[in-house]
């Protein structure tokens, strides 16, 4: 029996879909799958083609909009100076970063562990006297060495935190990781790609209004509203989130939902603790509130931790 001889086209090896580059304090890559099941369904019918998120942080639902869905425009921004710079020096100079990460690597990898130990903190002590987004007027290899320092210590650092001071300052201590993966090269080219048609703005989240109209989805992920002493973490920025600005990101809603567009917002559940707090029932009244489940510490009682709610408020 005489077999054809096949001949298979070149095929060419996917390259991964981008996911977040940065470990992040309260990130959504554990709630995706119930995220993803609340999105309004005009992003699969293709009638939203502009994405907007104003507090960007990891990125986990942006990079899930840009690797799912159809759609062409995007916003981002944050009030995190070092976190805008590392979005845009990976979207403009990626091989850049890219070269002095696996510099940092290379030289981390030779070291024994308390030398590693000291690396780290003469490598924080260097991050914090270097020039972040906001005033940069170096060239562009030192904004890379930045980003590649940021990235380092978050992979290092003790629980890949990102938290500073009131100063400022990143002031966490180091993790003693065996082997922690510092530069993902295929991960950070990817996204690169995903921020090729993406406004990158260092702002307050009012700074996405031009952008938004009723052709767009925005994202709101702030700062959460402790629901507890020991659950009270939004260390990002040097000024707190407190509760004067989740009313004025509130009525900042309101406004984006008036010209059309469809929002999403995150929050923490207050009542996990307390069951008569209504914060944000009364602040979001009229819209959609749904309760997801997340594992978060929110006791430093080990015995008392475990899967808690937390809210996603639509205007759909």
């Amino acid at each position: 029996m005489y077999l054809k001889q096949m001949h298979f086209p070149f095929v060419r090896e996917r390259a991964p879909k981008a996911k977040p580059f940065l470990k992040w304090a309260g990130g959504k890559g554990q709630l995706l799958g119930q995220i993803g099941r609340h999105l309004p369904p005009e992003l699969d019918a293709g009638s939203l083609t502009k994405y907007a998120e104003p507090f960007i942080g990891g990125g986990a639902v942006f990079f899930l909009i840009a690797n799912d869905f159809n759609v062409r425009e995007f916003f981002i921004s944050d009030m995190n100076e070092d976190l805008v710079l590392a979005y845009r020096t990976i979207q403009q100079q990626v091989e850049s970063l890219i070269e002095r990460l696996d510099d940092i690597r290379g030289h981390y990898r030779e070291l024994d562990q308390e030398r590693r130990k000291s690396f780290y903190y003469e490598t924080r002590l260097k991050f914090n006297q270097g020039r972040s987004y906001r005033g940069y007027s170096a060239s562009v290899q030192d904004e890379a060495l930045h980003v590649a320092r940021l990235i380092f210590l978050n992979r290092t650092c003790f629980n890949g935190l990102y938290r500073v001071n009131s100063r400022g300052e990143f002031n966490v201590p180091y993790g003693n990781y065996r082997n922690p993966r510092i530069c993902d090269e295929a991960n950070l080219r990817s996204v690169s790609k995903s921020l090729r048609n993406a406004e990158i703005h260092f702002g307050d989240f009012t700074a996405c209004k031009s952008f938004v109209d009723e052709k767009t989805f925005v994202y709101l992920d702030p700062p959460y509203r402790p629901i507890s002493k020991t659950a009270n973490f939004n260390s990002f920025y040097k000024s707190p989130f407190n509760d004067e600005e989740q009313r004025r990101l509130a009525l900042f809603y309101q406004e984006l939902g008036s010209a059309g567009a469809k929002l999403m917002l995150s929050n923490s559940d207050p009542q996990n603790e307390n069951p008569h707090d209504s914060f944000f029932e009364e602040l979001y009244a009229g819209y959609n509130i749904h309760k997801v489940l997340a594992n978060r510490r929110i006791n430093s009682n080990g015995a008392k931790r475990g899967p808690i709610t937390e809210l996603l408020i639509a205007n759909y």
